[in-house]
C-alpha cells in the first residue's frame, strides 16, 4: 500500500514552491520518493499540524501553523508536512 495517495501528492507537486526555491520533483513517482526520504507526514486535522509541531518542540506560540511553509493543506481536511 502507498504511504501517500494521488492528492497528497498532487497538492505537494503543485506547491512544492511555497518551501523549496526550484521543484524537488516533476511526476508523481519523484514527489512519492522525495516525500517518502524526507520522512513527509500526512494529519488529519489542523489540530493534529498543532499536536505534531509541539511533539516535535517547535514553539508555534502567536502563530498560525497552517500557514507555515512546511505545511500543505490538500484541500480534504487533511494535511501534508514536510520538513525541508
Amino acid at each position: 500500500m502507498r504511504e501517500y495517495d494521488d492528492a497528497v501528492l498532487k497538492c505537494f507537486l503543485e506547491n512544492q514552491s511555497q518551501l523549496f526555491p526550484e521543484d524537488v520533483a516533476d511526476s508523481m513517482e519523484e514527489a512519492e520518493a522525495f516525500l517518502e526520504d524526507c520522512m513527509a507526514v500526512v494529519v488529519d486535522s489542523a489540530e493534529e499540524v498543532e499536536e505534531y509541531f509541539e511533539e516535535t518542540g517547535v514553539d508555534t506560540e502567536g502563530s498560525d501553523v497552517l500557514e507555515a511553509d512546511e505545511v500543505f493543506d490538500i484541500g480534504d481536511g487533511r494535511y501534508l508536512i514536510v520538513e525541508g
